[in-house]
């Protein structure tokens, strides 16, 4: 099994969908100047290992030269960094600062979670109808605010690679999660719940109508990448089991980290 590249295909299906995607002869360029401060719309994707200096010069220049030019910091996204040797030491002496996230990447394994059911939580497709609702809760902090959510969201929303759900508690917008399909993967992204509602098992059971939105569709497999550790041991408990591990790493000349966003 593959785990980069089935990282790396369900990436690119997911920045598709809310950024035009150039593809050089090293990688991808990712770029939507409508949304200029959304990080995943606007980065440089290199797909393979750069080991020669020079090269990685060279793509530094022309990335920098690419977004700074439309008035968008330069920024690159780098799977396994640790093979990046040749670029992260160019990125650096170029004035780019990088931070260093670990990737848990978890499969569930087809066992649907058992919860017992709760009156008050309602869960229901996202449709032009509540639209506003699942905009309202997708606008945490922690998935960039309303500036830019609401821009990547109209666009994922009309997307059918996308299928957003939301989570009602007593009528009210509490949660949300959407599946992405890749190919003949599915993805589970966007899980967010508003402050009021946290600590109070919502995600378990957006989770399990995950899985059988996911059995119905008739998906190979059901993935999810997790942000941290905290949160991988909460997928843990709905039947995801951690496949591998990458280091991820954001290299960026202007604006703030990836950490200092979450």
């Amino acid at each position: 099994m593959d785990l980069r590249a089935i990282v790396e295909e369900s990436d690119i299906a997911y920045k598709r969908a809310f950024s035009r995607m150039e593809q050089r002869s090293w990688g991808y360029l990712f770029i939507n100047e409508e949304n200029p401060l959304h990080y995943d719309a606007n980065h440089a994707h290199p797909s393979g290992i750069l080991t020669d200096s020079s090269e990685a010069e060279s793509i530094v220049r022309e990335v920098a030269e690419f977004f700074e030019a439309k008035g968008i910091f330069p920024r690159f996204y780098l799977y396994q960094p640790e093979q990046q040797k040749a670029l992260t030491s160019v990125l650096e002496a170029h004035g780019f600062k990088l931070e260093f996230l670990p990737s848990p990447i978890q499969l569930w394994q087809g066992k649907v979670t058992e919860l017992e059911p709760l009156p008050e939580v309602r869960i229901e497709p996202v449709t032009r109808d509540n639209w506003e609702d699942c905009l309202l809760v997708e606008s945490v902090p922690e998935l960039g605010g309303r500036e830019i959510r609401e821009k990547s969201f109209a666009l994922e929303f009309a997307h059918p690679a996308f299928e957003h759900f939301l989570l009602r508690v007593e009528g009210e917008p509490a949660s949300t999660l959407c599946l992405l399909r890749a190919g003949a993967i599915m993805r589970i992204e966007n899980v967010a719940t508003l402050p009021a509602f946290r600590g109070r098992g919502l995600i378990g059971h957006l989770i399990r109508h995950a899985q059988e939105r996911f059995l119905q569709t008739g998906g190979k497999q059901l993935w999810v990448c997790p942000i941290n550790e905290r949160v991988e041991q909460v997928y843990s408990r709905y039947g995801f089991e951690t496949v591998g591990k990458f280091t991820f790493a954001h290299a960026y000349r202007g604006g703030k980290g990836i950490l200092d966003i979450r």
